[in-house]
């Protein structure tokens, strides 16, 4: 259990700087499913640099959290919308691999774009297409038909070739999975 936003991390990708630090979701049942096989996992959001002091500074020292519609509208009045925004996926697997300690990276850019015919953002791929994967293989009864599933009972394989997972383009199913099985 740890506190958002600590755990800051650096790192660039493509020259491009960036700093990761602790948030919530994202990891859903996998803690569990990984326990006793993992030393360390977490998820991060990642931002450009300066986010989490300015985010920081506007929510904590100015006190805006207690007054988020405030805070909504000056940022929708000063902070301009844009299509050139990114989710960027960054996964770090260290482990030892046949007696030696080895790491694995794994990235993906994901970009604005348009999907049949329409603008979609970044953040509306990456949430919408996975959730409509996994409805689109539930329903060919590639998932289990009852109970919890869980992300990490979905092959990546499986997901990155469905009709909506190719809306991560790129994407890299063996590198993922090589990584995981260093874990």
């Amino acid at each position: 259990m740890v506190q958002p936003p600590e755990g800051v991390e650096h790192f660039s990708l493509d020259g491009i700087e960036y700093e990761a630090f602790n948030t919530s979701g994202g990891l859903g049942t996998l803690c569990e499913t990984l326990s006793g096989k993992v030393e360390k996992l977490d998820y991060k959001s990642v931002r450009y640099s300066g986010h989490r002091k300015l985010m920081k500074f506007l929510l904590d020292d100015l006190r805006m959290s207690s007054g988020r519609n405030g805070l909504k509208t000056m940022l929708r009045r000063a902070v301009p919308s844009t299509a050139q925004d990114v989710v960027l996926i960054f996964v770090t697997v260290t482990g030892m691999r046949r007696g030696q300690l080895v790491q694995d990276v794994f990235t993906r850019k994901i970009f604005a774009k348009q999907v049949c015919g329409m603008p979609m953002s970044e953040i509306q791929i990456t949430t919408a297409g996975a959730i409509c994967a996994e409805l689109d293989l539930f329903r060919e009864g590639v998932l289990p038909q009852s109970g919890f599933v869980r992300q990490e009972q979905v092959p990546l394989a499986v997901f990155l070739d469905n009709r909506f997972g190719k809306l991560y383009e790129g994407a890299s199913a063996v590198v993922s999975e090589r990584a995981l099985a260093a874990a």
